[in-house]
């Protein structure tokens, strides 16, 4: 059978035709070279085999290129380190309210406002040019998950609430605008053409094209501590327990290694690659 004919099972359980080109865009949009991307794909294409995960692929390609550079896996292993920020959806809430952060929006994370009928904990409220916004943050844990049209049904009349209140309190000296909802996975198509229909901002692991949460945390350096290859899955939750969340922040408060009680040497290659997962951005 030749590869053009191989299906490979996605997370969302879709079967799609296994793509070399799509492989090979994945490897480039993590700044692999062009050699190396070719190698990689001679290792893995004999590999794949009829009704394959995608998954399973992942788990092949990953230490591939941890071997080449550690910043290439953390950035191709950054869905999975999203995920890694569980059980509880904070620190996500804290992940989103940077990104907003770093558009130029003043933030807060959990808030509880009143609404006309009831309160209600808004899980980031974000200020920009005399808007504020209501951001409802849906964590999934498991790749397979997608947010249908109950959710932004309901987070929508959780902001009509609000939005009723707060617009009719002269106290505040901004407008409730609008409501959002950012998911790090994705979307039904009912909940995307609901969303454009109402007017609520939706913000999904790719959607939409090009501007969803994977393209926003690249584009402003924005990882995860569970992005970091240097460190144990157990030495991260340690770090998410004392609310360091981002790369950034470990870059700045980098005294929490010491309380790791990592060697200096590890230590060193931590920073070593903090620095270059933020580069641009420290």
């Amino acid at each position: 059978m030749s590869k053009d004919q191989v299906n490979i099972k996605k997370n969302s359980g879709d079967v799609e035709p296994f793509s070399i080109k799509k492989l090979k865009e994945s490897l480039t949009n993590c700044g692999v070279k062009n050699d190396e991307i070719d190698s990689i794909v001679q290792i893995i294409e004999p590999q794949v085999y009829d009704g394959i995960s995608s998954e399973e692929i992942h788990e092949k390609v990953f230490p591939l290129l941890k071997k080449y550079d550690r910043i290439y896996a953390s950035k191709y292993n950054l869905k999975r380190a999203i995920f890694d920020l569980g059980p509880t959806g904070y620190p996500f809430e804290r992940l989103v309210g940077a990104l907003l952060k770093e558009k130029g929006f003043e933030t807060k994370v959990s808030v509880i406002l009143n609404g006309e009928c009831v309160t209600h904990e808004i899980d980031v409220l974000a200020e920009k040019d005399g808007n504020t916004y209501a951001i409802e943050c849906k964590f999934h844990s498991e790749a397979n998950a997608a947010s249908n049209v109950k959710v932004p049904l309901y987070i929508n009349s959780r902001f009509l609430d609000v939005q009723k209140q707060w617009n009719s309190d002269p106290q505040n000296k901004t407008h409730l605008k609008q409501g959002w909802l950012v998911t790090n996975t994705r979307f039904t198509s009912d909940a995307i053409n609901y969303g454009k229909c109402i007017g609520l901002t939706l913000l999904g692991w790719d959607y939409p094209k090009n501007n969803g949460v994977k393209a926003n945390i690249d584009a402003y350096g924005l990882y995860p501590i569970t992005a970091l290859t240097t460190l144990t899955k157990k030495e991260k939750e340690r770090l998410i327990e004392k609310d360091i969340i981002l790369v950034k922040e470990l870059g700045i408060k980098s005294h929490y290694l010491n309380e790791l009680n990592l060697t200096s040497g590890r230590i060193k290659k931590v920073i070593s690659e903090i620095g270059q997962l933020c580069r641009t951005n420290l």
